[in-house]
């Protein structure tokens, strides 16, 4: 049961650094007991090789006091409005809007400035803009002694840009709201005009923002942690003094208005800070990212990079369900022993009423060393993009995708009713727009042992193998290898990826690139692999962007004009759509996915090959390659295959090639100029993975899988099988320092 849940402060750490743990007991118990412990296999299943996890006597072991730990979802921006903000005479708050779902249970807040906390009396002033329950447009003020309201009463389209403004009247003691259509649809203007008046002493108002208090929020309300959230853009936010004139779209016709609070959101569009234009010092802060480097209220398709014209994109796309950092205090640290060797490890947390949660870290050596001849490459970004996904649950195709009725597990369960555990790259927000951003910083239920048999529990498959033959690893991850680049390779003779190392920066790209020009040996045990490209950003560590565009398998695809990290301005998608194919540096790339069952490879002519011989030592001319498994084949899931127009080596072996595939494995949309018959792999021949190797010029090699499932087949029968010799025969001469020829 998920009683109990946890995370840590980062995915890896080397002797010596200290790790956080964060946990909350979801069913409320009063404590829980945590034990390290060092993963070797996490496929419980019942063909499977069995949950394996050694003990670690680490002084954090014990026992500890429980509780639920609160989150605060959902993207803002918040300042506090310092005490010389002259605004007795009157003012007005504006903002541009594009709602995405004007119509909630619960009304949306676009701007608002009130006071944090209540006081003693129990009052909390503020004054609020935004949508209430209809989509209409809104206006809130409460002076601490009741609350006055108003309403446009015309809802807004989703979709649509709009003109929000509220003039606070403090000397004839009125509120005028106003709601301007930027870009009428079929003629249909939603604009109206509302005035009313109202009795209140704007000193009593003002005088809440003396306090240090007092804030201006924007996209949410901040009385109750955050809640009343908005989903949509906005942009162009400001406080002006007095009532205003507009312009057609956006802003004051005279330019010698005082302005009071402006921000522009077309300005350090990674960062997590924004400055007030104003002069005023009015500076804040963005809270569990919201999209940037999206369409504002001017973009007519003049430029789909925000790096050639930033003023066009001087909105945020904020969310109901955006999540950064749930924000959990910590429970216990551990420094990690000098001598603690590189490996996956866990934290595993249990309560007395039965809750259970393991929380998996990697340990890497220490830094500039390596213990090891053959390094392991976790795929910490490939977790994260798939971290806490719905996807598989809210889409209502995907039992035809997956070729069965769904079945879902624990965290599943669990997630689905838990929107605060966050989404993953995967899901649409609430409002139906494809997430961008996935962090670290929660617990990531679906990377865990005792899983599903994909990413991270598919991955310990590799780690069992190793320790089935004895092979010692060290294990490095994305994250570091981002942050380290070749540095992180250089000292191993041999790098073996995961199971599915589909995400990647260029940063990674090119530190695998100058790895292999300088006789490295690589060996992709996967599939699906080195397929989207991610960015990063100083000011959010852990989190990862990732802009889908018009090419690859995707759950959703991303507006025009927004497919450009906000995160150092790369055009995003696939890097086959970058000219970096992962045929290039694999000699495989990407063909065909289906779920249904996973097959075998047949031997071609090029396995004969003298300069194979060495992979195939003890396997027989006409042996099925991988016909058996946890998933009945090692050919299976998502598979890659060889193309020599996207850059296979025209000297690279194409030693094998699966067969038997049902009609639920489809070609990718890359892999299409049109739809036509005959797509699936009953009727086409490019439906298959394919077994590739290769020399590089300076000494090195590359060995390719072209399968997810293959590592699923490497401890059938005790590691005495076909696929367990056949990567133990490439991992013996891979290791081995004599150069290629």
């Amino acid at each position: 049961m998920l009683n109990i849940t946890g995370y840590t402060d980062r995915p890896s750490a080397r002797p010596g650094e200290r790790l956080d743990f964060k946990v909350s007991c979801e069913g409320g118990a009063q404590s829980f007991n945590a034990r390290i412990v060092r993963l070797i296999c996490g496929d419980d299943g019942p063909d499977s090789p069995g949950y394996k996890a050694q003990p670690i006597d680490a002084r954090v072991n014990g026992n500890y006091p429980g509780r639920k730990q609160a989150t605060d979802i959902g993207s803002y921006v918040v300042t506090k409005v310092p005490a010389e903000m002259p605004l007795a005479g009157g003012f007005t708050l504006v903002a541009l809007v594009m709602p995405t779902a004007p119509a909630k249970e619960a009304k949306q807040t676009v701007l608002a400035w009130q006071e944090a906390v209540a006081d003693a009396s129990g009052r909390q002033r503020g004054l609020v803009l935004g949508l209430d329950r209809s989509g209409a447009a809104a206006a809130e003020l409460n002076d601490g002694d009741g609350r006055i309201a108003i309403s446009s009463e015309t809802p807004l389209l989703a979709g649509r840009w709009y003109r929000l403004s509220l003039f606070v009247d403090a000397q004839g003691g009125r509120l005028v709201l106003c709601q301007t259509a930027l870009e009428p649809a079929f003629g249909e203007i939603a604009d109206r005009l509302v005035e009313a008046e109202v009795e209140f002493d704007l000193r009593d108002l003002a005088g809440a923002y003396v306090s240090a208090a007092a804030s201006v929020t924007l996209a949410a309300d901040r009385r109750r942690q955050s809640s009343l959230h908005f989903d949509g853009k906005i942009e162009a936010p400001a406080i002006f003094e007095g009532e205003l004139d507009f312009t057609a779209i956006g802003y004051p016709t005279s330019k010698k208005v005082n302005r009071y609070l402006s921000w522009d959101f077309s300005r350090d569009m990674g960062g997590r800070e924004l400055r007030d234009l104003s002069g005023h010092g009015h500076d804040a802060e963005i809270v569990n990212l919201p999209t940037r480097a999206v369409t504002g209220a001017h973009w007519r398709g003049e430029t789909l990079n925000w790096r050639e014209r930033p003023d066009l994109y001087g909105a945020i796309h904020f969310h109901c369900d955006d999540l950064y950092d749930m924000g959990w205090e910590t429970d216990f640290s551990w420094a990690l022993p000098a001598n603690l060797p590189s490996g996956v490890y866990g934290c595993e947390l249990t309560t007395t009423d039965g809750g259970e949660d393991v929380v998996p870290f990697f340990v890497l050596p220490p830094k500039g060393k390596a213990t090891a001849s053959l390094a392991f490459l976790a795929s910490t970004y490939t977790y994260l993009a798939y971290a806490n996904s719905h996807h598989g649950y809210e889409d209502a195709l995907s039992e035809v995708c997956y070729g069965s009725l769904l079945e879902l597990g624990p965290a599943e369960q669990f997630l689905k009713d838990r929107r605060d555990y966050g989404v993953s790259l995967y899901d649409r927000h609430r409002d139906g727009s494809g997430a961008c951003h996935s962090s670290w910083h929660r617990p990531i239920l679906n990377t865990r042992p005792k899983r599903a048999i994909w990413n991270f529990n598919a991955d310990l498959h590799i780690i069992d193998w190793l320790h089935g033959i004895g092979q010692p690893y060290d294990v490095i991850t994305d994250d570091r290898l981002h942050e380290e680049g070749y540095d992180l390779l250089k000292n191993y003779h041999c790098v073996m990826t995961g199971t599915h190392p589909e995400y990647h920066s260029t940063a990674m790209l090119d530190a695998f690139e100058t790895y292999q020009q300088k006789a490295g040996r690589i060996i992709y045990t996967g599939g699906n692999g080195f397929y989207w490209r991610i960015a990063t950003h100083a000011d959010w560590p852990g989190a990862i962007e990732l802009r889908r565009g018009e090419a690859g398998t995707r759950c959703y695809e991303l507006p025009p004009g927004e497919r450009f990290h906000a995160w150092g301005g790369e055009f995003g998608g696939l890097w086959r759509s970058q000219g970096r194919a992962p045929q290039k540096m694999l000699g495989v790339g990407f063909v065909t996915e289906g779920f249904d069952a996973s097959s075998y490879y047949v031997r071609l002519a090029d396995s004969f090959d003298p300069r194979a011989r060495f992979i195939f030592s003890g396997i027989g001319d006409d042996e099925r390659i991988g016909d058996f498994g946890i998933l009945g084949g090692a050919a299976g899931l998502e598979l890659d295959a060889s193309d020599p127009e996207l850059g296979t080596p025209r000297h690279a072996l194409i030693l094998a090639r699966s067969v038997e595939h049902s009609n639920t494995f489809l070609l990718t949309p890359e892999e299409l100029l049109a739809g036509f018959p005959g797509l699936d792999a009953i009727e086409s021949d490019r439906c298959r993975a394919e077994l590739v190797f290769f020399e590089t010029r300076s000494g090195g090699a590359v060995f390719a899988t072209g399968s997810i499932a293959w590592a699923s087949a490497l401890a059938h029968n005790h590691y005495d099988n076909n696929v367990s010799r056949l990567t133990r025969n490439v991992l013996k001469r891979f290791l081995d320092p004599e150069p290629f020829a």
